[in-house]
């Protein structure tokens, strides 16, 4: 009976509550794990991908780990792990593997996609159409590499020329299948993939894998 009544007070809270009150009550959700630097899990059982970053991988059944995967993991773990946070969204709710797509906030109003970016955990991606915060992420990154934050701290120098998609945002191996159908218009050169980094293009997740000119570093976060 009790639990009853507890129940019906809580929907006459959310029914006669004032409409900012009934919003603050929806969106206390809770992290209980973190899969890695960009996606978590939330206590009602939904993944949620960040948008417009990503975070190097941890290893699976067919390539190690990436550099400095395991040290943005633990930073995103401390910054949302059992805290309470806010979801937005943009124009796709969802991606192709069901995951909720979302900026996050923690404590109000910390914008933890940016954050991450900051410092220097994760590399902004652009997908269009999910864009909205694009420009403010790309400067958070170029802050970022100019202090030689995170995963820039000693960045190794590479050699070769790189392509990129100016459509995509995406940049290639000059031998790499994918981007040698881009077209012409659509192409640009890199000598380095600081230089695209830079300018806001992410690494081809076919060619550019494991090739990214990361830092050798020891793989712990500060």
């Amino acid at each position: 009976m009790t639990k009853l009544i507890s129940i019906f007070l809580f929907a006459a809270c959310l029914v006669f509550a004032p409409a900012d009150l009934v919003t603050a009550l929806q969106n206390q959700l809770v992290v209980s794990w973190v899969d890695d630097g960009d996606t978590i899990v939330l206590k009602d059982g939904r993944r949620v991908r960040y948008i417009g970053i990503d975070a190097p991988e941890l290893a699976n059944d067919i390539h190690p780990d990436q550099p400095y995967a395991r040290a943005a993991r633990k930073f995103n773990e401390r910054l949302v792990r059992s805290k309470n946070v806010r979801l937005e969204f943009d124009r796709e709710r969802t991606d192709q593997y069901g995951r909720l797509l979302a900026y996050l906030y923690v404590e109000k109003d910390r914008f933890v996609n940016q954050i991450m970016v900051s410092q220097g955990y994760a590399w902004v991606l652009f997908r269009y159409p999910n864009d909205k915060y694009h420009e403010l992420l790309l400067k958070a990154q170029q802050k970022a590499m100019s202090a030689r934050r995170g995963l820039w701290q000693n960045w190794q120098k590479d050699a070769g020329g790189y392509l990129g998609n100016t459509r995509s945002k995406r940049f290639h191996l000059e031998s790499c299948p994918f981007g040698r159908h881009t077209t012409s218009r659509n192409r640009i050169y890199f000598n380095r993939q600081w230089d695209a980094f830079r300018q806001g293009y992410a690494p081809c997740s076919k060619c550019l894998k494991l090739k990214i000119a990361c830092c050798r570093i020891a793989d712990t976060a500060p």
